[in-house]
């Protein structure tokens, strides 16, 4: 008869706490095998889709023993092509494959998700997906999904967000449920560098002029000189008066004011007129008589 041992007065059988081990043992064991075939990290003692991450790994058996010896082609010409194929915009489904495998191919996440667009077993049974690790059929897949998604939302966040909660999660904003807030952020940031560069504005078409309309060809002439400034003739200087001529004395006259106003008024350089000159009458000479006729009475006295 087993042991019984007494805890908080409920009493557990000896043989239940080696049931512990074999139970915990399975899911240490399935989550190991998640991080190392999928190259992701996850809780050895995690209880979350352990049936998606079972699903998982039974895909991944499936879909390894053909690639053991034939490598896979590079995922960034199928990327291109389905982006093209399916009207995507360019670098956006390039950014979300990078964001959700880093471009690993047999990436299995914690949450079951496979390959390197991480489709869901059950999104890839809807998209009829047979393998999820084969990078063909897997990007097509993801594409497809995507562009269904832009189709719905017409909105870039909100389709990368109803990728990676569900469409039914996206009411119109971005869910905030501690994920899909930084899974959209991390693709944006990729997918700002991932895209072209806009292209320049168009300019309007050059308008072909008509020969008609085009100017006649001026002849090209040299410039003329500047004119030079020509001489001021100077006033000839007026010849000396001949020495042997005299000169008439004119009365001197005392100015008037109206005579100092008109020769204010007369300008520098115009030739007077000529003056009419009077001559005044010489005044008879006077003899000096006196003194002879006084010196006679002189005389005859004595």
């Amino acid at each position: 008869m087993g042991h019984k041992r007494a805890r908080g007065g409920f009493q557990i059988p000896g043989w239940a706490w080696w049931l512990v081990p074999c139970v915990l043992a399975p899911v240490v064991v399935l989550n190991l095998l998640v991080a190392w075939l999928g190259d992701t990290r996850v809780p050895l003692l995690s209880f979350d889709f352990l049936a998606t991450k079972a699903r998982a790994l039974g895909a991944y058996a499936q879909h390894r023993p053909s690639c053991v010896l034939d490598e896979h082609p590079p995922l960034e010409p199928l990327v291109v092509a389905a982006e093209r194929r399916h009207g995507i915009p360019t670098g956006l489904l390039q950014a979300l494959v990078q964001v959700e495998s880093e471009t690993h191919t047999h990436r299995i996440s914690a949450a079951g998700a496979m390959g390197p667009g991480q489709l869901m077993p059950d999104t890839a049974r809807h998209l009829r997906v047979e393998d999820p690790f084969d990078p063909g059929p897997a990007i097509e897949g993801s594409a497809r999904y995507l562009a269904e998604q832009l189709r719905r939302f017409d909105d870039v966040r909100l389709a990368v967000a109803a990728y990676n909660a569900g469409p039914g999660a996206v009411n119109g904003h971005v869910p905030h449920n501690g994920e899909t807030e930084f899974y959209v952020a991390k693709v944006m940031t990729a997918y700002a560098h991932l895209r072209p560069p806009p292209a320049p504005a168009a300019r309007p078409p050059l308008r072909v002029a008509d020969k008609r309309d085009a100017p006649s060809p001026v002849a090209r002439t040299k410039p003329e000189p500047a004119p030079r400034p020509q001489p001021v003739a100077e006033r000839p200087a007026r010849p000396p008066p001949p020495r042997n001529q005299k000169v008439a004395q004119q009365p001197s006259r005392k100015a008037t004011p109206s005579t100092a106003r008109s020769q204010h008024t007369v300008q520098r350089g115009t030739p007077r007129p000529p003056v009419a000159r009077e001559r005044v009458p010489a005044k008879p000479a006077v003899r000096d008589d006196a003194p002879k006729k006084a010196s006679a009475h002189a005389t005859r006295g004595a």
